[in-house]
């Protein structure tokens, strides 16, 4: 049985980013797969514009899984922190191919630079 479950948002502190290192980063490990300007397309991952405080799983048009729909998640800097790090493990069953970042301080930088984009 799937657990419909929200996940909780971790106790986790972030450390302070850098917007220009996270945009480096997005553009080598995220922009294959997701666009993040305003009014970008779905590419094989849903468009990341505005993502901090949108729920998971509700870009509409993109075919999500159920566990992303399902996962309760509104996506905040805590969230993206641990899902970060290893989204299949954060997420079981989501569709995203990705084995994760594992240093803190890029998932810093990149989650900054996210929040940064609107």
């Amino acid at each position: 049985c799937l657990s419909t479950m929200p996940i909780a948002e971790p106790d986790v502190e972030v450390p302070a980013g850098d917007v220009k290192k996270g945009a480096k980063l997005f553009k080598a490990k995220c922009a294959q797969c997701h666009t993040i300007e305003k009014g970008g397309n779905a590419k094989q991952g849903p468009p990341l514009w505005g993502i901090m405080g949108r729920q998971s799983g509700t870009y509409d048009g993109f075919a999500y899984s159920e566990a992303n729909k399902n996962s309760g998640i509104i996506w905040s800097d805590k969230h993206m922190f641990e899902y970060l790090v290893n989204p299949k493990k954060y997420i079981p069953g989501t569709k995203m191919v990705f084995a994760g970042i594992k240093k803190d301080k890029e998932r810093a930088d990149l989650i900054t630079f996210m929040a940064a984009q609107g």
